[in-house]
């Protein structure tokens, strides 16, 4: 039972999907059902002609063949329909739990695992319903009719073949499923392995050709294909195996129809087609055990990304919004890990609505774990972190948010136009709004100039801009939000000089009236702040500049 509760936990998530998929059902059964008759039919006909019995076609054969064509063709267009949908929604269950439990990007999740998991895992449970489910409840429709139509001749006979079905269609997929889950599991890691190193290669292709460590790279790259190659091939053989008991199992049933003793030679050949039906229907089953076996490793791979506990819950009962908007963060302590060094020790710092506060502090000091529990994103071990006298605790992240807004060295600039990355910030901007925040930042004249203005393609990563040009349109997002508290962190970082001194006025001209909080490893000198401090060893001292 443990083996199959992930894939009954992923089909308890198709309840929107799940009257088409019981209409797709019926309609495979009935299909099923068809053909069994038609094949029936179609024994009793030749039976007879080998005996010198000449009996006309009947016109219900004709019909039931044609209902067979049809029920098919509906039993395909309906369940693949129900599928692909149902698939749509497990992604965006998938993607929507995965945001809420990492609020504050991937955290410690490694991106190549994820999307695997996101790709593969999510594509591996596509046939749970097309090759497991129907195959299983088709199984069950079989068993009366097997014995029905070979019983009646032999009961003995009917046992036998009903042993053999069993082995086939329940006995050899149940032990698929058991082989090949370990496998499937191996395959998986493996998989996401390999993402992982492909990704890391071409992300850093330019270190790479640098250093001349194409060739090693490469290496791993290969030595993790192979680890997938070798899963793979594992998986491949269990298949093999168990097809080919099944295809066993099939011909010693045959073989047993064809030996009964005293029977019509026309009803031998009844069971006989009856039996080739029937265990062509379940023929792949052994198949449909190794799928059962990815399902659910790869199912319990889904689940366990999707339904990690977020690093910082919400209240049960979120308290009202504050309208006030000053930023305290009172005697904060905070480690990362329950095991890690202490960032915070005894941290306090208070930025009243509207002021201008800088922190300066060495790499590593923790300036953007400052962000990070401003914005929710982490919970402080001891200590309170107030939003207009409210402690954080008590509100939603999703309310903090509309009153924090946040602009990094790593703001991410998608691969889409620059409108809609705009967007992202306030989806209820009309265009005034857009080249008012792109004014403000010092880029609408650039934008202008592209040939698609606002629908000008970013690039991947906002490749199709300049680094300073980039930075300016993540500052236009941040400048249209209606947050009324910025957090600046290392904004400037990989800059030059002219360039940051740029960017650092227009910043101090547009961000007029907002609380601002600077988080950086140093000053540029056209800063216009009203405090400064200094991170160190875990607490905060006041600076000069």
């Amino acid at each position: 039972m443990t083996d199959i509760a992930p894939i009954l936990r992923i089909i308890t998530l198709w309840r929107a999907q799940r009257p088409v998929l019981i209409i797709g059902t019926i309609a495979a059964l009935a299909s099923l059902a068809a053909g069994i008759a038609l094949m029936a039919g179609a024994g009793d006909l030749i039976g007879a002609d080998a005996i010198g019995l000449a009996l006309a076609v009947p016109a219900s054969l004709a019909v039931i063949g044609v209902a067979r064509v049809v029920l098919r063709y509906l039993e395909r267009l309906i369940t693949h329909d129900a599928t692909f949908r149902a698939l749509a929604a497990l992604r965006i269950w998938f993607f929507g739990n995965l945001a809420r439990s990492a609020g504050g990007g991937l955290g410690f999740r490694n991106a190549g695992d994820v999307l695997a998991r996101l790709v593969n895992d999510v594509e591996a449970l596509d046939g749970i319903f097309l090759r497991i489910l129907i195959p299983a409840l088709s199984a069950l429709l079989i068993v009366p009719i097997l014995l029905v139509a070979i019983g009646r001749e032999d009961i003995a006979a009917a046992i036998i073949v009903l042993a053999l079905f069993l082995i086939a269609a329940v006995a050899l997929p149940i032990r698929a499923m058991g082989q090949a889950r370990a496998s499937a599991a191996a395959e998986a890691e493996a998989g996401g392995a390999l993402r992982t190193a492909t990704l890391d290669a071409l992300a850093g292709l330019r270190e790479i050709k640098v250093f001349g460590a194409e060739g090693r790279m490469l290496a791993h790259v290969q030595s993790q294909e192979s680890r997938l190659f070798t899963a793979e091939r594992s998986l491949a053989a269990q298949t093999g195996a168990m097809q080919a008991a099944a295809f066993f199992a099939t011909q010693a049933a045959l073989l047993t129809v064809l030996l009964i003793h005293g029977a019509h030679p026309v009803a031998i050949v009844i069971a006989a087609f009856v039996v080739i039906a029937a265990f062509e229907t379940v023929g792949f089953m052994p198949r449909a055990g190794v799928i059962a076996g990815r399902a659910a490793a790869a199912a319990t791979r889904v689940i366990a990304a999707a339904e990690t506990p977020p690093r910082v819950a919400d209240p049960a009962t979120a308290a009202a919004l504050p309208t006030a908007t000053s930023l305290t963060f009172d005697h904060i302590r905070f480690r990362w890990t329950t095991d890690g060094h202490t960032v915070f020790d005894d941290l306090s710092l208070q930025i009243p609505a509207g002021a201008r506060i800088a922190v300066l502090g060495p790499s590593g000091a923790g300036k953007s774990t400052l962000a990070a529990l401003a914005l929710k994103l982490a919970a402080p071990e001891a200590g309170e972190i107030r939003l207009g006298g409210t402690d954080i605790a008590r509100l939603r992240a999703q309310d903090v948010h509309t009153r924090i807004t946040w602009l990094s060295q790593a703001t991410h600039l998608f691969a889409d136009t620059i409108r809609n990355n705009l967007l992202l910030a306030r989806p209820d901007a009309d265009e005034p709004m857009l080249w008012s925040a792109l004014d403000a930042a010092w880029i609408g004249d650039t934008v202008r100039a592209q040939p698609d203005q606002l629908d000008a393609w970013v690039g991947e990563s906002g490749g199709r801009f300049s680094g300073g040009q980039g930075r300016r349109l993540a500052l236009a997002r941040a400048i249209l939000s209606p947050a009324p508290i910025l957090i600046l962190d290392e904004p400037c970082a990989g800059l030059d000089l002219e360039t940051e001194q740029a960017f650092m006025s227009t910043i101090n001209e547009t961000l007029a009236g907002r609380t601002l909080l600077l988080i950086t490893h140093r000053l540029t000198g056209v800063e216009k702040l009203d405090r400064v401090f200094r991170l160190q060893n875990g607490k905060l001292t006041a600076a000069t500049r």
